[in-house]
C-alpha cells in the first residue's frame, strides 16, 4: 500500500485555505496510487490556542457539519486524515475521511504540555480499511506509551501522526524535527509499526514551524522525510500485515 504525508504551509489562524491545498494533494495522490493521505494537526483553521476566538474555526461533528466541510476532499481511491478543532468542548481532533464520509474521529488525549483551551479526549480507536488496521495519534500523544499500545493491541500495524509543531516566533525550536524523528523511530521500533507523521512548515504573522514530516518503517529506517521550512508531499510503500520482529519481515 502507498501512503503519503502532506507537510502543509503554515497558514493564518482561522484560515480554511488549506481545503483547496489538500484537494490538490489528493489529486496528486490519485495519480500516484496513494491510498491514505495524512495531513497535519489543525490544518483546518489552525490551532485555537492562538486564536482571538477559539470557537471561530471550530467544527461540529455530530451535526454533520464536519462531513459537509470535508465534502470537497471526497475521493474514490484516497482516504484522508484531516486535523481540525472540534466545536463544543474544544478538542484537537483528526477525522478519517473515506469515500465522502467521516469514518471516525480521534481526539487528542494530551492537548498540550502547558495550559490549553482544548480538552483531553478519552478514547484510542483504530480504523479499518479492508484488511488494513491503523491508528491515529496526534502530535504530543506519541510521547506517551498509551494510546499507541492500545491501538497496536487492537491490530494496528501503522500509526498516522497529524502534527502541528508551530511555536511563537522567538520561541521556535530548531531541534523539534530531530526530537520528532527520535520519537518516531522509538515508536516504530518499540511497537513494530510504521509511523507516518505530517506537520506544518513555514511562517505566518505570529508562528514558525520547521516541519517534521516523515515516514518510518518498523525497523526505525526513515523511508521519506520532508524539506525543512517548506510544504512538501512525501510518499512511500508500506506493508499492511503485522511486522515480525524475529525475522525483520512482514508476516
Amino acid at each position: 500500500m502507498k501512503v503519503a504525508a502532506y507537510q502543509a504551509p503554515l497558514l493564518s489562524s482561522g484560515s480554511f485555505e488549506s481545503l483547496s491545498l489538500i484537494r490538490r494533494q489528493i489529486k496528486r495522490c490519485e495519480v500516484e496510487c496513494v491510498e491514505i493521505l495524512c495531513c497535519p494537526e489543525a490544518i483546518l483553521g489552525g490551532l485555537a490556542d492562538y486564536a482571538d476566538d477559539p470557537n471561530e474555526s471550530a467544527i461540529h461533528v455530530t451535526s454533520g457539519q464536519l462531513n459537509d466541510v470535508l465534502k470537497p476532499l471526497a475521493s474514490d481511491t484516497v482516504t484522508s486524515i484531516i486535523g481540525f478543532t472540534e466545536r463544543g468542548q474544544l478538542f484537537k481532533a483528526a477525522a478519517v475521511f473515506h469515500k465522502g464520509s467521516v469514518l471516525g474521529v480521534y481526539r487528542k488525549l494530551h492537548p498540550a504540555i502547558r495550559r490549553s483551551v482544548y480538552g483531553a479526549g478519552g478514547e484510542a480507536p483504530v480504523f479499518r480499511l479492508g484488511d488494513f488496521t491503523f491508528g491515529v495519534v496526534i502530535c504530543l500523544d506519541t510521547t506517551y506509551l498509551e494510546p499507541a499500545r492500545s491501538m497496536i493491541a487492537s491490530g494496528a500495524t501503522a500509526l498516522f501522526v497529524p502534527t502541528n509543531n508551530s511555536l511563537p516566533q522567538g520561541r521556535e525550536c530548531a531541534d523539534l524535527p530531530a526530537e520528532a524523528r527520535s520519537a518516531d523511530i522509538a515508536l516504530a521500533v518499540d511497537n513494530g509499526v510504521y509511523v507516518v507523521r505530517a506537520d506544518v512548515a513555514g511562517r505566518n504573522e505570529a508562528l514558525l514551524s520547521y516541519g517534521s514530516s516523515e515516514i518510518v518503517d518498523p525497523t526505525g529506517r526513515v523511508l521519506q522525510s520532508a524539506k525543512t521550512l517548506n510544504d512538501d508531499l512525501i510518499i512511500s510503500e508500506i506493508e499492511t500485515v503485522p511486522y515480525n520482529r524475529d525475522t525483520t519481515e512482514a508476516i
